[in-house]
């Protein structure tokens, strides 16, 4: 299952589902509510729902959260716990429980739109075109309903799901010492967490989707 971030419809993952595929794997992007049909007042449950209802239609699969859908993946851990093999984080950590979802940036008319490239700057973007730059910021603006939704957890057995960070813009060392500092408090009581490098900036299925499909092929090959 894979679970795109912000301003990115399911298609985002389109040459990682090719590679996925050629490996013999099943891939199934998540289509969410508010993004890949027509702008609405969808909300964080909805977008909760509709992945869980992926979630239940497959068997024990290993959810891939990328950026701010890192904490989208945590919470179906925390609803589904015994029910999926394991969770991928990809350039992102989950939110801890009464923290909004993805409030980052002013809202207009009820929707998020993305905020131009200067906010990524750097090891975030280096690795992008221009096309693709293009591509990104054209993306859906996000509903205020989702970007401003209250995380909801409450089962301590997501602690006791397999964890992977996928580490594109950072190295695994940095995500470790956050992690053991207490940046990441989600994941401090985490029993098994596992980390990937991948040499990309922030959207690597676009920029390294086949390096990307080897680490989950590897992760779904381990579990």
């Amino acid at each position: 299952m894979l679970i795109a971030g912000l301003w990115l419809r399911h298609s985002a993952w389109d040459a990682v589902v090719e590679s996925l595929e050629r490996r013999g794997h099943r891939a199934l992007p998540v289509a969410l509510p508010g993004v890949d049909d027509a702008p609405r007042a969808a909300t964080l449950d909805d977008q909760l729902a509709a992945t869980l209802a992926v979630v239940d239609d497959a068997v024990r699969p290993m959810v891939v959260g990328h950026s701010a859908a890192c904490s989208l993946a945590w919470m179906v851990a925390d609803r589904r716990p015994g029910a999926i093999d394991r969770v991928v984080l990809v350039g992102g950590f989950p939110s801890a429980d009464g923290e909004t979802y993805a409030d980052f940036f002013p809202p207009a008319k009820g929707l998020m739109p993305f905020p131009g490239w200067e906010r990524f700057d750097g090891a975030d973007s280096a690795d992008l075109d221009q096309p693709t730059r293009e591509r990104i910021g054209a993306g859906p603006p996000v509903p205020v309903g989702v970007s401003q939704g209250i995380v909801r957890l409450g089962d301590e057995r997501r602690y006791g799901v397999p964890v992977l960070l996928v580490c594109p813009e950072y190295d695994p060392d940095q995500a470790r010492a956050w992690i053991a500092g207490g940046d990441v408090p989600e994941l401090t009581p985490a029993n098994n967490v596992a980390y990937a490098d991948i040499d990309s900036g922030h959207w690597p299925m676009f920029t390294r989707p086949v390096e990307l499909a080897a680490i989950l092929d590897a992760a779904a090959r381990e579990g």
